[in-house]
């Protein structure tokens, strides 16, 4: 007998009950303003934080951010907002291994 993925049953349920992903996988959000604010929901911890660079854990990889007077503004624990001058935005992605 083959067994479901748990990714896959959540993701399932997930689209029976209309519930965005952000919601129920944990995935991340973000939403930029102006090029001067991002607002990360779903994240997991700050890795590295200086007024040009932050890098930011969420539950599918990093999100570098780059730029000038960039600061933490507000924070709880789901969501983080990062203001200043942003450049750009990267993201490393975690590649999860399809077998086993």
């Amino acid at each position: 007998m083959i067994k479901p993925r748990k990714g896959k049953v959540k993701n399932r349920i997930s689209k029976v009950l209309a519930v965005p992903e952000e919601v129920s996988l944990g995935v991340p959000k973000l939403t930029i303003l102006k090029f001067e604010e991002v607002l990360i929901e779903n994240y997991k911890g700050i890795l590295e934080y200086q007024d040009f660079f932050i890098r930011i854990q969420t539950y599918i990889g990093i999100i570098n951010i780059n730029g000038f007077k960039l600061s933490l503004e507000e924070m709880t624990v789901d969501d983080v907002i990062v203001k200043g001058k942003i450049e750009s935005i990267d993201f490393e992605s975690i590649v999860e291994n399809e077998e086993g």
